[in-house]
């Protein structure tokens, strides 16, 4: 199996990549953690909204959205496994690459993501620490989490 790490923004993504990149968000948000919401919230489409995502061949593995929010904050989310996936390192390469990624959009901004509160101990390992009270979403408990850039 040979894994292969792509980025595009939206409008350049090629359509069977994109089909694959918004199945498997579907399948890990709606339909194994059962949360019914809108994940095609519009912010795809900003013009500087770039999709990362891990493929062995055409199927996709894992996939992650870089966003700049409006107070210059990048930020990381849509952080999607398969699970026949999950355990084999795909994700935390990813997740290097797209922490990278942030690096080259801006060096002295801070990434901030919304982190499931039982992943906080995973995000911890790229550098991210909590930066504020829990929270819930979607019934799943979440927490803040910032990486300072530098």
């Amino acid at each position: 199996m040979t894994i292969t790490i792509h980025r595009s923004a939206l409008r350049d993504a090629d359509p069977a990549m994109l089909y694959g990149v918004m199945r498997l968000r579907m399948q890990v948000f709606v339909v194994e953690q059962g949360c019914a919401y809108e994940d095609l919230d519009g912010r795809d489409l900003e013009p500087d909204a770039e999709l990362l995502w891990a493929a062995d061949g055409s199927r996709v593995l894992s996939t992650v959205r870089i966003l700049h929010d409006p107070d210059g904050v990048l930020r990381i989310g849509r952080v999607a496994t398969d699970p026949d996936a999950r355990g084999r390192g795909i994700a935390a390469e990813l997740m290097r690459q797209a922490i990278q990624r942030c690096a080259e959009i801006d060096p002295t901004a801070p990434v901030v993501l919304g982190a499931q509160a039982h992943l906080a101990d995973w995000y911890a390992r790229f550098g991210f620490a909590i930066d504020g009270p829990p929270y819930d979403e979607d019934a799943i408990p979440h927490v803040p989490m910032r990486r300072t850039a530098g």
